[in-house]
């Protein structure tokens, strides 16, 4: 039996929130769960039920409090919860990719080299990267009059779909996927639950929250609730 791609065991996170005198916030609190390489797991829970933030610990943008964070590289795993931030640089370079529903480049450049960019990190060629990036702007239609502009002056459908390809242009065999179809039309949502299937079809493990209960349907294997921590 192959070993999963994630695994997590006893994680909790809480918050301190110092300006409110320290009062103490509570985000998870003994999660365990596993992802298998080529499969969609889903998040599902209300809003404050620690989603976004497990999301977040497998990443590295967060240190759990108690817990394991297993992710798997080839033969090699690695405990994000105690990893050094060069491990997780490295996880998130060759291994880990993120997709949020938010876009953060650096101002004035092209959505093109923004997308070429993710591809290049992984040592892909200038000329390769370019291919793909522009490949996997038009999967997400997005207008090639606007590919050498600079995503700021995008409406935001647009700006997610330069996220998007930016996230799924580089070939990453694990995936976490928070809201990834939340400013888009019913196409460009069908355009994104197909690439999702691509990728497990190529092996990819995704972990995601999709609080659209059709998309949710058509690309999870499994779902996991979450309750409120607090």
């Amino acid at each position: 039996m192959s070993k999963p791609a994630i695994a997590l065991s006893g994680v909790a996170k809480t918050f301190t929130m110092h300006l409110q005198g320290g009062a103490r916030l509570p985000a998870v609190a003994d999660i365990g769960f596993h992802v298998d390489f080529g499969e969609c797991l889903v998040l599902h829970g209300p809003s404050g039920s620690g989603k976004s933030t497990i999301l977040k610990i497998i990443y590295g943008n967060y240190r759990c409090d108690a817990g394991r964070v297993s992710v798997r590289e080839g033969a090699v795993e690695t405990d994000v919860a105690i990893a050094a931030p060069r491990r997780i640089l490295a996880l998130r370079r060759t291994t880990v990719g993120y997709v949020s529903q938010f876009l953060r480049v650096m101002p004035r450049v092209a959505a093109l080299d923004i997308v070429a960019g993710a591809a290049r990190e992984q040592g892909a060629s200038a000329e390769e990267a370019r291919a793909r990036a522009a490949a996997m702007l038009r999967r997400l239609a997005v207008p090639e009059r606007l590919w050498r502009l600079p995503p700021a002056t995008f409406s935001g459908g647009e700006q997610q779909r330069v996220n998007i390809a930016r996230g799924l242009v580089a070939r990453h065999p694990i995936l976490l996927l928070d809201e990834p179809t939340a400013s888009l039309d019913a196409a460009n949502r069908a355009n994104v639950v197909a690439l999702i299937g691509e990728k497990k079809a190529a092996g990819v493990a995704i972990l995601g929250i999709f609080h659209d209960e059709d998309v949710r349907a058509r690309v999870a294997d499994r779902i996991i609730t979450l309750r409120n921590a607090a």
